[in-house]
């Protein structure tokens, strides 16, 4: 009994310590893209002439001052929650014609989304790195071939398949982990009756090419898979790498998918706020754990990831983000600056709050899933 307990301790010292592994990676990586996202408002800013006085990296209080760049402090502080600018006037009150505030219209627009911007070209630098690094491709491995629904056997089986084998090609075709790991099974689907060539790595190491004719399109509806293989583990093969235009534009497609991505769980948030299906924080900590035990690359795409959705969701038109300041700064511009600063205050502490209590509102479903998860 006490040799159980004592082993039961050491389980949840050492859960203990990788959560907080998790939590302090994921910190540092949230640093390092909120710094990036801030040197965007700062250095259009300065471009612009507006008088920068504090670039920080974390939040107050302030821990040391690192440089004294003319009239720019740069500073570490003690929060590591993100960074920051302060900028002259940036709160809605100056005379100084080199603060934000009296900037045009469309420079303060300009400043507020090079932020945004910097994130995106992050991600997109990050994106391109991975298939000109090494892009992990797609092998499945196949634990059951069930028969038809006629008992007939399946194509896996009449072509030669047998339980153990990994699919490592199809029609001599390769599909990249990070574009879904379902794209394989997609393209079988998406091509029913046809004959196709499978490359199998047998269990015992040997390779074949399987010639196998796919169930027809009526099968296929009918909700049998168009190979006929059952449960199936989906694992990363070889890497493949890409020259440096083709990695770009592989980046860039899978920014724009990320993004889109992020808009359409943003919709399926609004449309769906009491059963939200979108990580917190916990979530969060969580994918960073997953990923620490996978190869680096899949850390790098991770941190793609974050930086797409810091950017998609600071264009979003909600206080204190900075699409929500560029839509004030418009509403003052149609209403004539009509909004005072006390209200423009206002707006961004109420959009603040909400914003703290939607994060503990997402955060109790990420400990939902997570004790649901659990053994």
């Amino acid at each position: 009994m006490r040799d159980r307990l004592r082993s039961r301790s050491r389980l949840t010292v050492l859960v203990i310590l990788d959560s907080l592994v998790n939590i302090a990676l994921l910190l540092a990586i949230l640093v390092a893209l909120v710094v990036v996202h801030e040197f965007g408002h700062f250095v259009v800013a300065r471009r612009a002439g507006v008088k920068v006085h504090e670039f920080g990296i974390g939040f107050p209080p302030r821990a040391r001052i690192l440089h004294r760049g003319g009239e720019t402090l740069y500073t570490l502080n003690w929060l590591p929650i993100g960074g920051f600018v302060r900028l002259e006037g940036e709160e809605g009150e100056s005379d100084d014609p080199r603060s934000f505030v009296r900037q045009s219209l469309r420079t303060r627009i300009v400043i507020l989304l090079a932020g945004v911007a910097m994130n995106l070209l992050l991600a997109w630098l990050l994106m391109s790195a991975i298939p000109l690094i090494g892009d992990p491709t797609v092998n499945i491995t196949v634990n059951e071939l069930p028969a038809g629904a006629d008992g007939a056997p399946s194509p896996a089986q009449r072509a030669g398949m047998v339980v153990g084998d990994t699919i490592l090609a199809i029609d001599g075709r390769t599909w990249a982990w990070f574009d879904g790991p379902n794209a394989p099974v997609d393209y079988l689907r998406d091509n029913p009756g046809t004959k196709v060539v499978i490359t199998v790595r047998h269990a015992d190491g040997s390779t074949d090419d399987l010639t196998a004719t796919l169930r027809d399109a009526a099968a296929v509806a009918a909700g049998e898979g168009a190979l006929g293989i059952g449960a199936r583990v989906y694992e990363t093969g070889s890497n493949a790498q890409h020259g440096i235009l083709e990695a770009l534009e592989i980046g860039g497609r899978r920014t724009v998918q990320a993004s889109t991505l992020i808009l359409g769980a943003v919709r399926d948030l609004v449309a769906d706020i009491a059963h939200p299906q979108v990580s917190g924080p916990i979530g969060i900590v969580d994918a960073v754990g997953t990923v620490r035990g996978e190869p680096p690359i899949f850390l790098i795409f991770l941190i793609a990831l974050l930086s797409a959705n810091l950017a998609v969701v600071n264009a979003l038109p909600f206080p204190p983000m900075d699409g929500g300041r560029i839509a004030v700064a418009l509403l003052k511009s149609a209403s004539g600056g009509r909004l005072s600063v006390s209200a423009e205050r206002a707006t961004y502490l109420v959009g603040f709050m909400l914003l703290m209590a939607f994060l503990v509102y997402i955060s109790l479903f990420d400990i939902a899933r997570l004790g649901a998860a659990s053994p």
